[in-house]
């Protein structure tokens, strides 16, 4: 089948279902979502049979739905409608939720519904992460089911007994209107029954406003304001203020009862401690830490205003970063690397089985998988700490929602504000912290080390994997193991060793070239992953663990830590770590200083989000 993918951005969603569907023997072309003329055009050039839109912000063009097949899939259940589906779920604090492929017409969201399958909302889950977890398997299996239904020379879809993995939610058409009705039907003996009677058939909701999303910190709850900035991640955020500045918020986490217990008499709403990236804030019932924050100008509407502010300052920072003068005042509260359940902070170590076979594994959940320079460090300090501790094998687990994606160009962006600094400087800083934390790994011989990719991994964050022993990953993993996206980007981390000591010389060159996604299972046979596991996140983990244990446990782990002693040995005397390292950074210094400016334009339209002006020639195969 021919497929077309129309989509606003070649976001995770897009990237999995462009693996998946060219792994089925699909023809597969992709075209971003610029104009309706050019929409016309693509369809034109490429003819698809089926145009599949993963990830829309406006409609597609009458003159293409009303002639080819268009299906929208919708992080929604059947009947929902409207441009902010997550966040109503979230907020409302639904236990059930769903994803619909339906066939685009004139109204948003209001097409006949070709397939759809439910999930259980995540507890604690935030908007992003639902996304990135439960809608996208969700999508992938719906839209799979939804493909099954196409009949070639026909808009309509072949008939069909179910919608979904479920048959208790059909529609109603009301005689003489155009209306679609809902109903739920939970009658455990249909066929392909399964648990969904908590979800009620969907109804029309609208944008959600910050008026909607607005914290009263005199009256709303831990838990509330939780969900509030969990409902909002990813964007547009929660506004609100921190030391009278207009911000929004995102990445919040629950503080523990001890250290909330620590500042009890302090009034809602007062920033009261600093850790890590995060200021700790009082609530009416306990506290929490607020990771990263975006700063608005200073003419910015108030959280009640309707309308919507001027995107003019979208940098996403540490929010001791944004507030780094006022909160230098603040007491510092750290925490050890090995501590209980309960106690946040971006970076947890952990050990596991018994002396003499024993695991150690190594959270470090930076958001959105970005290393800015003070992360990587962070991480570097703990995998020498880790070196001290007496284990067989280190699990590298990365985050949950992504391993690592690399360089902070965010943090980056943001240097050109700073008086003495510049983009090309924090990015030199940023790569060799990178390059520092990926040369821990490589030079830590004296036990196995197993990288761990409960989710995605981009550019320097798939090297920083790839300089493990192992490599595992969840088979809902996408790779982007190349840099080119990024303005031409060479890249470091060593990956000119690490690369082609898996794959080869010839076979690293051509990866490098693609800039396409690599599914996990793509990546398994292309010898990037080792093994590729795992149904939901928490199902890898423990397999992680369980194969961790067994690895520190076998018969002959002295003579394979021997054999890894001798090969990095002899690694070093063909050619030094230090060699690779200076060679890869030598390009990337023409790219941070050099006179073309791809790298410091990709970047800026990155960060500020910058509509495109075309799709990538790469993606876009019709062109």
């Amino acid at each position: 089948m021919r497929i077309l993918l129309l989509t606003h951005g070649f976001n995770s969603l897009s990237q999995r279902l462009f693996g998946v569907l060219q792994a089925l023997g699909h023809t597969v072309s992709v075209e971003l979502d610029i104009a309706d003329a050019v929409t016309e055009e693509a369809v034109a050039m490429f003819q698809p049979d089926v145009v599949l839109a993963p990830f829309l912000k406006r409609r597609i063009p009458e003159t293409v739905w009303a002639h080819t097949v268009c299906l929208v899939v919708h992080p929604g259940i059947p009947g929902d409608r409207g441009p902010s589906a997550l966040d109503w779920a979230i907020h409302r604090g639904d236990a059930q939720w769903g994803v619909t492929v339906l066939q685009a017409v004139e109204d948003m969201d209001a097409g006949e519904v070709w397939a759809w399958e439910p999930f259980a909302m995540r507890p604690g889950a935030t908007k992003s992460s639902l996304y990135r977890r439960e809608v996208t398997h969700a999508a992938v299996q719906a839209v799979l089911r939804a493909l099954q239904r196409f009949t070639p020379g026909s808009l309509a879809p072949k008939a069909a007994g179910l919608l979904g993995s479920d048959s208790n939610i059909h529609a109603q058409h009301p005689p003489g209107t155009h209306e679609v009705r809902w109903i739920l039907d939970s009658d455990p003996n249909k066929p392909g029954h399964t648990n969904t009677a908590s979800i009620k058939p969907g109804t029309w909701n609208p944008l959600m406003r910050q008026a909607d999303r607005r914290i009263d910190w005199t009256h709303d709850r831990t838990q509330t304001i939780l969900q509030k900035i969990a409902a909002a991640d990813g964007s547009p955020g929660v506004l609100d203020t921190l030391f009278n500045h207009p911000c929004r918020l995102f990445d919040a986490h629950p503080a523990s009862a001890d250290v909330a217990a620590a500042f009890s008499e302090s009034k809602p709403g007062t920033v009261l401690a600093r850790r890590g990236p995060a200021l700790l804030r009082r609530t009416v019932d306990g506290a929490i830490w607020i990771g990263h924050v975006r700063q608005e100008d200073d003419a910015t509407p108030t959280p009640t205003t309707t309308t919507q502010p001027p995107a003019t300052n979208v940098l996403k920072l540490a929010a001791t970063r944004v507030f780094a003068t006022q909160s230098s005042a603040l007491p510092e509260l750290p925490v050890p690397l090995m501590r209980e359940d309960g106690e946040w902070d971006e970076l947890r170590y952990r050990e596991f089985g018994p002396r003499g076979a024993c695991v150690g594994w190594l959270d470090f959940e930076f958001h959105n998988g970005a290393m800015s320079e003070r992360q990587c460090q962070r991480l570097v300090d703990a995998l020498r700490w880790v070196r001290t501790r007496s284990t067989q094998v280190l699990v590298l687990a990365g985050g949950q929602e992504f391993f690592s994606n690399g360089i902070h160009l965010h943090d980056i962006e943001a240097a050109q504000r700073v008086a003495g600094d510049s983009a090309a400087d924090a990015s030199m800083r940023n790569i060799n912290a990178m390059d520092d934390a990926a040369l821990e790994v490589l030079t830590l011989t004296d036990r196995i080390t197993v990288a761990a990719l409960h989710g995605n991994a981009g550019a320097g964050g798939c090297f920083l994997a790839l300089a493990a022993d192992l490599v595992w990953a969840h088979t809902g993993a996408v790779l982007n193991p190349h840099y080119k996206n990024m303005g031409n980007l060479y890249g470091s981390e060593y990956w000119t060793y690490s690369l082609p000591r898996r794959i080869g010389e010839a076979a690293s060159r051509a990866l490098m070239q693609e800039r396409l996604p690599l599914t996990a299972a793509d990546a398994v046979v292309r010898g990037l992953l080792d093994a590729a596991f795992g149904e939901g996140a928490q199902d890898f983990g423990a397999q992680v663990l369980e194969q961790a244990l067994a690895l520190a446990a076998t018969h002959n782990l002295t003579q394979r830590l021997a054999d890894k002693q001798a090969q990095r040995e002899q690694d070093e005397a063909h050619k030094p770590l230090a060699d690779y390292r200076a060679e890869e950074l030598q390009r990337m210094h023409r790219n941070f200083y050099g006179f073309d400016p791809s790298y410091h334009v990709a970047r800026h339209h990155f960060v500020y989000r910058k509509p495109h002006a075309w799709t990538p020639r790469h993606l876009a195969v019709h062109r």
